[in-house]
């Protein structure tokens, strides 16, 4: 088995320990030399000293690490991130000194001094007073390279000096190590631990910004969103999840102008109803990819025979328009359920989506689900409460004209929390959506419309739904995207899916694509907006075999 980046980063720089100290042949002050700033202790933007990368080779080989610190200090940074390891980020202990002789001079001089971090892949107690002694206000501590017993020691050493540790976690074991140390420190663990989520795998170096909203209610209140920012919609995406912070490396270390605006975005965000609904349907994803549905009965019960079936696809079924459509499709396990505000023979109104949304929050519903799709009332978080009160579907309102009456229809049931997300389909949203929770799909048919595409995600969309394009035909056409525009223009991005899915059809397309999320609605009807309740069975049976 071949050797992933991160384990190499770490057997390379033991052998450098080994050969040449913890201090890497660099002469190391003999006492530190300035203040401590409090790393975080206002929201807002870590910004990185950073050469180079293992994915991305040279970024700035040449940069100058006091320049470029003073252009984050003057851009606002509350903090700066330097990379010390220098084998695969070409950086070193005297980028770490530098920076923080610097921002000592900055807080002589009045001037704002940011506080001062140092990333490195950490593996020993006495790394933590060299960090010190260099003028570090936090150190990076990475869960995954550390068992509990080191991970903890080290940040109680981090502890001892006042300073912050700021622990990485990424997967599930990782937070049982951060609750690990926030246990062991205690009542001061509020003030000295900082956890951050990077959005990047550091096996593979593969960035998923649905990642860090998977785990953000889980986290303490001081977390960072790492990775992923390239602009200030970036950031605004992450602050609107909820995260103290954001660590930018490559985009800034390249572009040092865009500091000023990933700040300010950032800074003049909030935690809104946009982040809340990613982190639903993130928290969701993550359980499907782990236990392969989201039935607890199943997961509790029979978690082997399930483990085998966790690619399967999220689900949304589209176009409901009859109650007993609604209830069928969330009864099998619907992960999102579709209102078209469109004037198509779809169309629903305003008074069924507040009819289903009431309907499925009452008890009596869930109880009932044994006939149809095997729901049961279960243990949720310490509670019996019908399972779908924690993870019912999600509401999605379907428009293709915000300006319209059936548009502004579904943006104010949206705002008020009736529909979890609006999906602006074939149509960009204005800013004035910006803090509205909501995804954008695009009709696909042809190479340029992948350009579409690409300027969705520069713009901060974490995910996109494709849509066959049919001209005339907004949606529901039954037609499927081209195989060949999917296979060359697509590239890595997670798949959502639309048109001519079928029972007939969908084990072969999540076969060939595995696609994240499927939306399905004339495929599993009789007539537009009447949905087909053994289709409806089918596709559910074929997805789950």
């Amino acid at each position: 088995m071949s050797e992933d980046i991160l384990t190499r980063i770490v057997r390379m720089r033991r052998a450098d320990i080994e050969r040449l100290g913890l201090n890497f042949g660099i002469e190391i002050p003999e006492k530190r030399r300035r203040g401590h700033v409090e790393f975080l202790g206002v929201p807002g933007a870590i910004l990185e000293v950073k050469r180079a990368s293992p994915s991305k080779g040279d970024i700035a080989p040449d940069l100058d690490p006091v320049g470029l610190a003073t252009t984050y200090a003057e851009a606002h940074a509350q903090a700066i991130s330097v990379l010390t390891e220098q084998n695969f980020f070409k950086g070193s202990l005297r980028d770490l000194i530098a920076v923080a002789d610097l921002m000592q001079r900055r807080a002589e001089q009045g001037l704002h001094a940011c506080a001062v971090l140092r990333k490195d892949f950490l593996l020993f107690e006495d790394e933590i007073d060299i960090a010190y002694r260099c003028g570090a206000d936090a150190v990076l501590l990475i869960a995954r390279i550390l068992d509990d017993e080191q991970l903890v020691k080290m940040a109680k050493r981090a502890q001892s000096f006042d300073m912050q540790a700021f622990v990485e976690v990424r997967e599930v074991d990782d937070l049982r190590k951060l609750k690990l140390v926030t246990d062991a420190l205690g009542d001061a663990a509020a003030k000295t631990i900082v956890a951050g989520v990077n959005s990047r795998d550091l096996a593979t170096f593969h960035t998923d910004p649905l990642v860090p909203a998977s785990v953000r209610n889980d986290l303490p209140a001081k977390a960072v969103f790492e990775s992923g920012i390239h602009s200030a919609a970036d950031a605004d995406y992450a602050r609107s999840l909820g995260f103290t912070g954001i660590l930018v490396g490559e985009a800034v270390a390249k572009n040092p102008p865009l500091a000023m605006d990933v700040v300010g975005a950032f800074e003049g965000g909030c935690e809104n109803a946009k982040g809340k609904f990613w982190k639903a349907y993130a928290e969701r994803l993550a359980m499907v990819r782990t236990y392969g549905t989201c039935d607890t009965e199943k997961i509790k019960y029979r978690s082997e025979e399930m483990l085998k079936h966790r690619k399967r696809p999220l689900i949304k079924i589209c176009g409901i328009t009859r109650e007993e459509d609604g209830f069928l499709a969330a009864g099998l396990g619907a992960d999102m359920l579709g209102f078209v505000f469109s004037n198509t023979k779809r169309l629903t109104t305003e008074e069924f989506v507040r009819h289903m949304d009431n309907e499925l929050a009452h008890d009596g519903f869930w109880s009932s689900m044994e006939e149809i799709g095997g729901f049961h009332i279960q243990a949720h978080r310490g509670r019996l409460v019908p399972f779908a009160h924690a993870l019912r579907p999600l509401f999605v309102g379907v428009i293709t004209d915000p300006n319209s009456p059936e548009g502004q229809t579904a943006i104010k049931l949206a705002r008020e929390g009736i529909l979890d997300a609006v999906q602006f389909h074939g149509v960009v949203p204005g800013s004035e959506y910006s803090s509205l929770a909501h995804y954008c799909a695009v009709r696909v048919g042809e190479e340029s419309d992948f350009d579409k595409v690409a300027a969705l995600r520069k713009s901060g969309e974490p995910r996109i739904l494709l849509d066959a394009k049919v001209e005339g035909i907004p949606g529901g056409t039954g037609k499927l995207i081209p195989e060949n525009l999917l296979r060359e223009k697509a590239g890595d991005i997670p798949l959502w899916l639309a048109g001519g899915i079928n029972p007939g059809n969908v084990s072969e397309i999540v076969a060939k694509f595995r696609p994240e999320l499927i939306d399905v609605s004339s495929g599993v009807e009789e007539a537009p907006g009447i949905k087909d309740p053994q289709k409806l069975r089918e596709l559910f049976k074929k997805i789950e075999n």
